[in-house]
């Protein structure tokens, strides 16, 4: 098949899906006005990829009969193909203006890094890898657009899955296992073809029920999800020019007894397994979120550039230090994309040295506190600790930029009052600028940062991978705090 175009993606997603939205049952998310955007979004994403002009930079020959696929799903396992993988990431990146955390792009890397690692998924039983080479040449080759659960359900913290309501494996059958209970956060569900349900949160010796991965169909029977309200509220573009657009939407998702066929599993009650997986992977899906975070920055550093001329603010010492350091650190997360690809080729290289470039299953590893025994993991530090302080200080300058002047903003039914539009220019106009103009990137800005969709993304982005307490933890149980503390003890041996 290939890469789908906009309209067969929309078609792909009319499947009587189950999605519950402020007390409505959705079975058509192409009809729902909440979604409308967000669909039309996506659907130029998809289009994109049939563009002559894009073609080469964002698609490469399948190599199963030579279609032109997403290059999203390309192994970066030498430099050319690191090279095109990035080029890929980078404009689908640029296009959204890396406002889409779960962009398909997303995913694709994770099945990418799914079914790099055999020697983990196969381990007990040799059909679990070859499950997720085929499933992952089923998305390249089908252009699915996938989402992901990950979470247990909180209810109490302080005590295992079992106490969440968390999703398990209650039985299984020659046709597969069926799982039933709740998983969360499921961005983009609503509107993705495919659910795949993977391991995050480290199971313990007991919890080998919990200890399940697997891809589904959204509209699998027995599955429904309960999505959070929508952002888009239908406001025009001047008015809520990123709601209408990039709301991806969150949902819980419920498994009411779902039989998941055995060809779709990945995990199931392999502890040693469940834990291992990510932290294996070579490293495409930590690559495509520096990306992803390094053009969100960008945009949201030019924003906070472009909101201080409209005031004059761009003049003032003070600010131009505020704006000044966030140019640097869209410079320095330009060098942590150069630093995740290098640091994935080093990964794939030091994997097949570990399991001797052979399938030999039984050559898994031992993880230690979620810490890849090979290299430390710089996309990982990249997502858990620098986009989130980063994204929260650009956030925060935008704010003392705008101070009270997008707060009090007029609508662009304001601006098309004839009755007002001559007192409106009189007072908003900005340094050779129309008050219309002003208002609208003010209104922008305020877009990004201050309404229900600028507060979620700000949010989203401060637990991207999880609780920032718990990654810390495991930062600290990374073999570079070792190397950092050799140094030390080479000092003091000098010294002796």
């Amino acid at each position: 098949m290939g890469a789908r175009t906009g309209a067969e993606y929309i078609k792909g997603l009319q499947d009587g899906r189950r999605i519950h939205v402020n007390g409505e049952l959705v079975r058509d998310v192409t009809q729902y006005h909440g979604f409308r955007g967000v669909v039309g979004e996506l659907a130029r994403h998809y289009d994109r990829h049939h563009d002559a002009e894009l073609r080469d930079a964002l698609t490469f020959a399948s190599p199963k009969d030579g279609a032109r696929v997403s290059n999203s799903f390309l192994a970066g396992t030498d430099r050319a193909l690191m090279e095109a993988r990035v080029a890929g990431d980078r404009a689908r990146s640029q296009f959204t203006y890396g406002l889409m955390g779960r962009l398909p792009d997303f995913m694709n890397a994770w099945v990418t890094d799914m079914a790099m690692v055999p020697h983990v998924l196969g381990a007990k039983d040799k059909k679990f890898a070859d499950n997720a080479s085929a499933y992952y040449a089923h998305c390249r080759d089908n252009d699915v657009a996938m989402t992901h659960t990950l979470v247990d359900p909180q209810i109490d913290r302080t005590k295992g899955p079992d106490a969440q309501a968390s999703m398990r494996i209650v039985k299984e059958t020659s046709a597969g296992i069926i799982v039933n209970g709740a998983r969360m956060l499921s961005t983009l569900a609503p509107v993705s073809d495919e659910l795949l349900v993977g391991p995050f949160m480290p199971r313990k010796p007991g919890e080998e029920a919990y200890c399940a991965a697997f891809a589904v169909p959204v509209a699998a029977e027995g599955l429904r999800f309960v999505a959070r309200e929508t952002y888009d509220q239908g406001r025009s573009r001047f008015d809520r020019p990123l709601s209408g657009r990039f709301d991806e939407g969150d949902a819980i998702a419920f498994f009411d007894n779902v039989l998941i066929p055995w060809e779709r599993v990945f995990v199931a009650g392999d502890i040693r397994a469940y834990n291992a997986l990510i932290v294996a992977f070579p490293g495409h899906v930590g690559l495509q979120a520096v990306i992803r975070g390094t053009e969100k920055l960008r945009f949201m550093t030019g924003l906070a550039c472009k909101l201080a001329t409209v005031s004059g603010r761009d003049k003032m010492p003070r600010y131009q230090e505020m704006l000044g350091e966030l140019v640097g650190y869209v410079q320095i997360a330009e060098g942590m994309i150069t630093a995740a690809a290098n640091e994935t080729l080093r990964r794939i290289e030091a994997t097949k040295e570990f399991t001797g470039g052979t399938a030999d299953y039984s050559q898994t590893f031992e993880v230690a506190r979620g810490v890849h025994p090979f290299h430390s993991f710089v996309g990982g530090a990249a997502m858990r600790q620098f986009f989130p302080m980063v994204n929260t200080q650009v956030c925060d300058v935008i704010r003392r930029i705008g101070s009270s002047g997008f707060v009090m903003t007029p609508t662009e039914g304001d601006f098309d009052n004839a009755e007002i539009t001559a007192s409106l220019e009189n007072v908003l106009a900005g340094p050779g600028m129309e008050a219309r103009k002003k208002v609208q990137l003010q209104k922008l800005a305020w877009d990004a940062v201050a309404t229900e969709f600028g507060s979620r993304q700000e949010h989203y982005e401060i637990f991207f991978s999880g609780d920032p307490y718990a990654v810390r933890i495991q930062q600290f149980g990374a073999p570079e705090r070792g190397r950092c503390e050799a140094l030390v003890d080479r000092l003091l041996g000098e010294g002796a």
